[in-house]
């Protein structure tokens, strides 16, 4: 990966699985460069201004690099990227059709930013050949804005699942949500009731943990208990999958092995 010049997601927001994904043939590659045009305030990679620049070998050096390693599973995210027309989803859109040329056998989740709730954008996404979807609310409604950067908001993060069901009913969507932020059980059980009625399958309930002093602190550590809690109440609002545990994250290899088994069976 260094070799070909790519970032993953692993090593730039500090995954505490990393060494267990990469482990059992699964990594999440970072597109678009490592430096974010927002500043979400619990998001460890840099924030800054790339001024459109993009490296136009990153496709085909991605799709390498997943064919060399003979990845069963992978997951694409990106940094956003508001100073490009796109948000960069023709970027990315090619990066998953050149992983497919490659590796026609290799299963691709993507984690997409909002692309500002453009609808060609996310269609270009879709059109891509890609098998699963994502795409993060992160935290609850009111903690919304504390949380993220001020250009993200919550019902625009639900629109952009529910567009990609609306076109695409077959693809599988999920979402992720962050614990120990101040939220209440109640505003979890919202979340999901209000992802659910966006057609989501798939959502993941993991600790949240401080990466620097300037980051949001932690308000609480999550019992066990309770993630056993959103686990269970989650699967009886009707999501066929929900990891939930401290260091699970929304690429952690639990929802993968799911959705693997799912789409190697073609079961819908």
């Amino acid at each position: 990966l260094r070799t070909l010049k790519l970032h993953t997601v692993c090593e730039e927001a500090r995954c505490p699985n990393v060494s267990e994904c990469w482990g059992g043939g699964t990594a999440t590659v970072m597109l678009m460069g490592d430096t974010c045009t927002r500043a979400c305030r619990f998001c460890h990679v840099k924030s800054g201004n790339p001024k459109g620049v993009l490296d136009p070998n990153e496709p085909s050096n991605v799709a390498l690099a997943i064919a060399e390693l003979k990845l069963r599973y992978v997951v694409l995210t990106s940094v956003d990227r508001d100073d490009l027309a796109d948000g960069g989803a023709d970027h990315f859109a090619r990066t998953v059709e050149e992983i497919k040329k490659k590796s026609p056998d290799t299963l691709v989740e993507v984690l997409i930013p909002d692309f500002q709730g453009d609808e060609k954008s996310i269609e270009r996404i879709c059109l891509s050949g890609v098998d699963v979807i994502a795409h993060n609310i992160e935290t609850v409604l009111r903690l919304t804005p504390t949380v993220r950067d001020i250009r993200c908001d919550y019902n625009q993060s639900l629109e952009v699942l529910k567009k990609v069901k609306e076109c695409f009913p077959k693809i599988y969507t999920k979402s992720s949500i962050m614990v120990g932020l101040g939220e209440t059980k109640d505003e979890i059980f919202q979340a999901m009731d209000d992802l659910r009625r966006v057609g989501v399958q798939i959502v993941t309930f993991g600790q949240y943990l401080r990466p620097t002093n300037w980051h949001l602190p932690v308000t609480e550590y999550v019992h066990p208990d309770v993630f056993k809690e959103y686990e269970k109440v989650g699967l009886t609002k009707g999501f066929l999958s929900v990891p939930s545990g401290p260091l699970v994250r929304s690429s952690y290899r639990a929802a993968e092995k799911f959705l693997e088994g799912i789409l190697r069976s073609g079961a819908h």
